[in-house]
């Protein structure tokens, strides 16, 4: 029995749910929320409330865009979502302490949409996944709870989020969407469907399979080009030589990729490898290139801690006990995202090493620092008090400061290390 056998809704008719409103699932409400009726649902219900109010913190929608979405509402109740015949799952797909994928509040979405799923039905997901999860791992659990036979009374799609936290000039419209369906006729019925709010059009894959791969190797690719990147300026420091100086001489070449040394957190560069690795190490084959990258990036914490003790060590600087100032925890400038924030790293191994460390960050939840990582920030660093200063995140409000401010939190002798370059080299004592 094919799709055409089951009245699947048609474009016009379609019902949306969309299912997580964070950072990927709210502007994908508020869009087609629009133009179409919308049930953006979400299990906090002080999230909801927020909403409700034309709140947003996560700082990707504003009142005004809440607004024009006169066709959304919320609820945390999963009986609205029966009334609904698509259903677009957001939910977050994080890695466990082993680094092991952990699709525990994707299986919980599949059990809540599997409730009230109903003949002719449509399940898309934009969840980061390895490439097989949303039909080996998604799909049982939707038919075990809706009794259901997949493909024959309901189908799947799959759409990669490509939302980036904080970029106000790459926004969901402006970003290419990769589509993709279970059966031709679904793969076109939801490409359609995101082509009528995606300006910069789509792009409808072979397969799900293919749409999962496809995202999971985006961010893996980045990943592998900070992790050389990073590993360069390792050899270039013990060289004496000016990272950002050797960049800037090779960006001169038109094919030169613009990279950067950094801290690589957030929910996706710093995961995604993970779960392609899983994947892979599933199937008999032990990745090489993707975990080496990965162990260099997540080694940048430690390697940024060592770095600034030695440079205090060799100013006669006393590191047991001394007081450090961390100017950033969120996982990049000008955003209040710290999931998977490596800046943590960095605060850790500085507290290993008997350090006192003060975190100072304008853009972060303090609830949400002490409840995530059991740290606690300050609203405004003390004058002439440390003796390290790390600026970890380039926010603007750190930007405007300048050196001459930023060193005033400084003791008479201290070092100052510019994890981002957004200073010059001649006003800070250490670069990447």
């Amino acid at each position: 029995m094919s799709s055409t056998d089951i009245a699947t809704p048609s474009l016009d008719d379609l019902k949306i749910a969309v299912v997580g409103l964070g950072y990927v699932g709210l502007p994908l409400a508020v869009e087609f929320g629009r133009i179409r009726d919308v049930t953006g649902f979400d299990i906090s219900q002080s999230r909801i409330d927020a909403l409700r109010r034309g709140e947003d913190a996560t700082l990707e929608t504003d009142v005004e865009e809440l607004a024009a979405a006169k066709h959304l509402s919320f609820s945390t109740d999963s009986d609205d979502l029966a009334q609904c015949n698509l259903y677009i799952v957001t939910v977050p797909t994080p890695i466990d302490a082993h680094r092991r994928p952990d699709l525990t509040p994707l299986i919980k979405a599949s059990e809540t949409v599997g409730k009230v799923l109903k003949q002719g039905d449509i399940v898309v997901y934009e969840s980061t996944v390895y490439p097989g999860a949303t039909e080996e791992d998604c799909v049982p659990v939707l038919e075990r709870l809706s009794g259901l036979t997949y493909n024959r009374d309901f189908f799947c799609g799959y759409s990669p989020e490509r939302i980036n936290p904080g970029d106000k000039e790459h926004r969901l419209p402006t970003i290419c969407k990769v589509t993709s369906g279970s059966t031709p006729e679904i793969a076109t019925l939801v490409d359609n469907l995101y082509a009528s709010i995606i300006t910069a059009g789509t792009y409808k894959a072979e397969t799900i399979r293919v749409a999962e791969a496809a995202k999971v190797i985006e961010n893996t690719q980045r990943d592998l080009n900070i992790a050389l990147i990073n590993e360069l300026a390792i050899i270039f420091n013990r060289m004496g030589i000016d990272t950002e100086a050797v960049l800037k001489a090779a960006g001169t070449k038109w094919n030169f990729l613009p990279f950067r040394p950094g801290l690589v957190g957030g929910h996706c560069i710093g995961v995604d490898p993970y779960y392609l690795t899983h994947k892979a190490e599933a199937i008999g084959y032990r990745p090489e290139i993707i975990l080496a990258g990965r162990r260099l990036n997540d080694g940048m914490g430690a390697y940024v801690a060592e770095q600034l003790v030695k440079a205090m060590l060799k100013r006669r600087i006393q590191v047991n006990g001394a007081r450090v100032l961390v100017m950033g925890l969120t996982f990049k400038e000008n955003c209040p995202d710290i999931r998977n924030t490596k800046v943590v790293d960095v605060v850790a191994e500085l507290q290993d090493y008997g350090v006192v460390v003060d975190i100072h960050d304008p853009w972060a939840n303090a609830g949400e620092a002490r409840h995530e990582y059991e740290v606690d920030l300050i609203d405004a660093p003390e004058a002439g008090a440390y003796d390290g200063i790390i600026l970890a995140v380039a926010h603007e409000e750190f930007s405007r400061m300048g050196a001459k401010q930023i060193r005033s939190y400084g003791k008479t002798a201290h070092v100052l290390y510019d994890l981002k370059n957004a200073l010059s080299i001649a006003e800070s004592d250490l670069r990447l």
